[in-house]
């Protein structure tokens, strides 16, 4: 069965509460990518506002790095924001030209990803934003962890709540009790305007080299993705603690 709408903002709101991710008057920027995940994040705050104890504002901020996003979607794009009473913001950005054709990096992910992190934030402070909040949900920290594991031996993971010193904004991770088949089969019950991915590296990342790791194991270790996200809350719960 898939999860509703009134599922999403039950488990949004038990993350946002465990982790006291909202305070009175932030307004949040929702890094809007256009994919599945930042579509469901964006559906599920925009309804958890209209009944939240704590008032918040939303704003939506599309970062267009330059890799041809087609003007239909970007469109649907700004459509779907409309229907759920959020201002949508496009920046315009020659990060693709930069690391695809000027840099030629041979691994683009890392440099493009900081350079969407510094568009997004920058653009979030200039509507006078407190908080970002990113859709990564169960699946994103389960991969990390293993990410970290396997390649530099580090049993780390982002957290829920991130404070950037120097620019004063907090980074949320709202959807972490969310896994990434119930974000599917959300955005195929309420027919969410996904759009493709214009990134050439798209799908043939370390992180997708994970993703399946983890899939094939699951045949000797039935329970490794329950263990790992076990994992994952200890560390959390530990840095509360510490």
């Amino acid at each position: 069965m898939s999860m509703d709408l009134q599922r999403l903002t039950s488990l949004l709101r038990q993350c946002i509460q465990r982790y006291d991710m909202i305070q009175p008057g932030d307004r949040i920027a929702v890094g809007l990518s256009g994919g599945k995940d930042s579509l469901c994040l964006l559906m599920g705050l925009a309804a958890l506002r209209r009944f939240y104890p704590i008032p918040f504002e939303l704003q939506a901020i599309h970062v267009d790095v330059g890799a041809g996003m087609p003007e239909e979607a970007l469109r649907q794009m700004a459509d779907f924001c409309q229907a759920q009473q959020v201002p949508f913001h496009q920046v315009k950005t020659q990060i693709y030209q930069i690391v695809f054709e000027e840099r030629k990096e041979k691994n683009p992910c890392s440099l493009c990803a900081k350079m969407r992190k510094g568009a997004l934030n920058e653009a979030a402070l200039s509507l006078g934003c407190t908080k970002i909040a990113y859709a990564h949900h169960k699946d994103d920290f389960i991969e990390t962890l293993m990410m970290n594991l396997l390649q530099e031996g580090r049993c780390e993971c982002f957290p829920p709540v991130t404070q950037l010193d120097k620019t004063g904004l907090a980074v949320l991770r709202p959807m972490l009790y969310v896994e990434e088949r119930d974000v599917i089969g959300f955005t195929r019950k309420y027919a969410l305007p996904v759009a493709k991915n214009p990134c050439p590296a798209d799908g043939a990342t370390r992180r997708e080299d994970v993703k399946q790791f983890i899939r094939a194991s699951r045949a000797q270790f039935p329970n490794i993705r329950e263990s790992l996200f076990s994992a994952v809350e200890r560390l959390f719960e530990e840095d509360r603690h510490a």
